[in-house]
């Protein structure tokens, strides 16, 4: 029974083993030392509001053998305690010490694994603890609590403990039965997210041998325990060092060695022939059983500066510290629920949301109403979509952002129709989006020049589509005033002019070569015409990118700032500018006000910068920047890049939110863009860039469904058939925003069953399409 310091470092060893097997993802099912994360992160510090832990209830569970009942007399047992306390009308934080092995997925929800210590009620292994708990307490109904944190009595004694001493990171039971807690990197649990940091893990160490490990070294006496005990073959390690067993051990060996002659002169009494008879306490009045352990501890480990510290108080205090900390982060966590619930709409608000776009399309169409509407419903003098006849070679162009298109697009009509396509991209420097209007559009011409030398076309004079993405009020195809700019762009001396116009007057300073420009094109219809040209049902035209529109085929006699009455014309909803007379205020937020103040157009395009790519990220950094300063994210500390305005780009809230990134991957992200971050924190930023973009695709959703039902009811169809031709990097790239958006309008329009065709060859190739359908219907 003696063991060498050799055995011991071996014993050590093969424990050593089977923690690893405990924290490996693969290998844990298996493992006899079960190595469980209990969601308890941090030793007790003192700080903050600690003595807030007077007032809780730590309920200990101790050894009963009530069964069934088993709940109902915790529950009592509880309701005696406030009853005597005089707090049964208050529902305080609780803490659950419960020293069995459990199943942590959070730290108040623990499914016990399997009973130890001779308990055996049924109908708990394999069911949420708390659940049971409160079920009880529920059943009993004089009284409510709120159960934060279910405590292993070994993690209660170590957090007891490291409330006086910081250095206290490992918790060992030595009782009626055994265990160990410890602080383990959270980068070696390979069963929870993360790598920094650390969290408690409960090693159940008392199945450590149950696969056979210990064999050399059990006894026949230890045997003779585990064949007569309630759980045969299992606990192995707990059966050979815990107190619920000892005394046991001891009174076998000592009947053998009486019979043996070995002691007592041979003489065998009935008490020492009776099971139980010898207690642990007779042990340890005999032995010193601390003193030994401590000593051989330090021996085994002489690297290392153990001390022991007794836990005076027991596992209830540490309960409490847990739950303490558990009520602060629950606090926490429903602040940034309520932050984020502004940003989720109900069906009824989106159904509002559609209602206020219909009234605004009204207001956009009728003539009385036009020059106030928000949504400028501008007639775009497009009045047909590809019937497969077009043909020739066409010159586009393609300004909608900071990069600009030129394209040469070759149409071929008959039997297998073509369209082929060459472009180069040229980027618009921020001096030239925010200069004079003439240094802008000298800028598009020297793009164009450089196109025709590097295609060899500059002596032929080809008929243009210009793709221009803002607001423009058409008299014509070939005719735009700029309304307003947007998307960043500021030229001066263009708001009000003739677009088409400066274009003209640019070729002509440049006296290079010479254009037909025959139509001038939104994104939006180019869009269309794009998708039309594959799919003859799409008469609606969406971008979602880093702005956000949508044009449609509207009834002529319903655009009564056109005159005539048959046929259909595309119409330029310009719905970005939806909300600016305050109808959305309801469901705006502080920060998408914070975003729109620091705006270039304060006041202006409120929907698109709710919902467009150019904007989420700049709300999302507000909404971190919030978070922060609440102490909630990155350790309260605001650094520089947080400040920094448009650090946060849609890219990146499309790459934090793909479901293939783990959360490592998610922090790396925030370390690129200098934030700090935890794992805790990784996973607050998914939650906040996940009710951004979900806002986004909702509202754009509830837009289109009143698009498409207004189509329906012009028709005076029961059900209607619809492609909507898409484009936009927030569509394409977004791993949720499509479905989303596809989900909202299916619940908002449910008599429209909507295609979504996501156009490949951009508005450029429509700005072409729009081109040779002007020039057959020219002919």
């Amino acid at each position: 029974m003696r063991f060498s310091d050799e055995t011991l470092r071996d014993i050590m060893a093969r424990f050593r083993r089977e923690m690893e097997n405990g924290l490996g993802r693969d290998i844990n099912p298996t493992a006899t030392v079960k190595m469980l994360p209990t969601f308890v992160r941090s030793i007790p510090d003192g700080s903050g509001d600690q003595p807030f832990v007077c007032n809780l209830n730590c309920l200990h569970l101790v050894h009963t053998h009530y069964f069934l009942q088993l709940f109902d007399h915790v529950a009592e047992c509880l309701g005696d305690f406030m009853e005597k306390q005089k707090i049964k009308d208050k529902k305080l934080p609780m803490g659950f010490t419960f020293s069995f092995p459990c199943a942590h997925s959070k730290l108040d929800e623990a499914v016990l694994l399997t009973w130890t210590k001779r308990f055996k009620a049924s109908g708990v292994e394999g069911m949420d603890v708390v659940k049971l708990l409160n079920k009880a307490i529920k059943k009993r109904g004089d009284y409510d609590a709120d159960i934060m944190a279910v405590v292993n009595d070994t993690v209660g004694t170590m957090m007891t403990c490291g409330f006086d001493d910081q250095r206290c990171e490992v918790g060992i039971i030595i009782g009626t039965g055994t265990n160990a807690c410890y602080m383990e990197e959270l980068r070696h649990i390979d069963m929870v997210e993360g790598d920094e940091g650390r969290m408690c893990i409960n090693t159940e160490w008392g199945a450590f041998g149950d696969d056979g490990t210990l064999e050399d070294i059990r006894t026949e006496f230890d045997r003779e325990i585990d064949r007569g005990s309630l759980n045969p073959g299992k606990q192995l390690f707990e059966k050979m060092v815990s107190g619920m067993y000892m005394g046991e051990l001891v009174r076998l060996i000592l009947v053998k060695m009486a019979k043996e002659g070995l002691l007592f002169e041979g003489r065998i009494t009935p008490e020492l022939l009776t099971k139980g008879k010898f207690d642990t306490k007779h042990v340890s009045a005999i032995e010193k059983y601390a003193r030994r352990l401590h000593k051989t501890v330090r021996r085994l480990v002489p690297e290392s500066d153990v001390r022991f510290l007794l836990s005076e108080s027991g596992s209830g205090k540490g309960a409490a510290m847990v739950t303490a900390w558990a009520s602060r982060l629950a606090d926490q966590t429903r602040q940034i629920a309520e932050t984020l619930a502004q940003f989720r709409l109900t069906k009824e608000q989106l159904l509002e949301v559609k209602k206020r776009m219909r009234t605004e399309i009204q207001n956009g169409l009728s003539k009385n109403t036009q020059s106030t509407a928000t949504v400028k419903m501008l007639p775009t003098y497009v009045r047909s979509t590809p019937d497969g006849t077009e043909n020739g070679d066409f010159l586009a162009l393609d300004l909608g952002g900071t990069n600009f298109r030129v394209l040469l697009v070759k149409i071929r009509s008959g039997k297998k129709r073509t369209v082929e396509m060459h472009n180069k991209i040229y980027a618009i420097p921020i001096e030239v989006m925010q200069g004079t209007g003439e240094e802008l559009f000298d800028h598009i011409v020297y793009c164009i020049s450089d196109f025709l030398d590097y295609m060899g076309m500059k002596n032929a004079r080809l008929p243009l589509g210009f793709t221009f993405s803002f607001p423009c009020r058409q008299t014509s195809l070939d005719a735009g005033m700029l309304v307003t700019w947007t998307k960043g762009f500021k030229a001066t001396d263009c708001e009000g002019e003739d677009v088409v116009g400066l274009l003209r007057e640019a070729i002509k300073r440049r006296e290079e070569f010479d254009l037909d420009v025959v139509a001038i094109v939104n994104d939006t219809v180019g869009t269309m015409m794009t998708c039309a040209y594959e799919e003859p049902t799409c008469e609606v035209g969406l971008i979602a990118g880093t702005g956000s529109n949508a044009c449609y085929m509207e009834e002529i006699r319903n655009i009564e700032t056109v005159d005539g009455v048959d046929g259909r014309m595309c119409v330029n909803m310009e719905w970005g500018a939806f909300g600016d007379n305050g109808c959305l205020d309801d469901i705006r937020t502080q920060y998408d006000n914070a975003v729109d103040d620091l705006s270039l157009n304060a006041g202006k395009q409120k929907y698109e910068k709710m919902c467009s790519g150019m904007y989420l990220g700049e709300i999302v950094r507000n909404i971190l920047t919030d978070l922060t300063k609440r102490g909630f994210l990155f350790r309260g500390q605001i650094s520089e890049t947080l400040k920094t305005r448009g650090i946060f780009e849609t890219k990146f809230l499309s790459q934090i939110e793909s479901d293939r990134l783990a959360l490592l991957q998610v922090r790396s992200i925030l370390q690129h863009l200098g934030l700090d971050s935890t794992c805790d924190d990784s996973i607050i930023v998914k939650e906040v860039c996940g009710a951004v973009s979900r806002r986004a695709a909702q509202i754009c959703g509830a837009g289109m469904a009143a698009v498409v039902d207004k189509i329906r009811e012009n028709r005076g169809l029961d059900h209607l058939d619809i492609t909507v031709g898409v484009d936009g990097t927030l569509y394409k790239l977004h791993p949720h925003f499509s479905r989303i958006m596809h989900q909202t309008v299916k619940e908002l329009a449910p008599k429209c069953n909507v295609n979504f065709l996501l156009s490949e060859d951009g508005s450029g190739k429509g700005a072409a399409l729009i081109t040779a359908v002007g020039c057959r219907l020219r002919q």
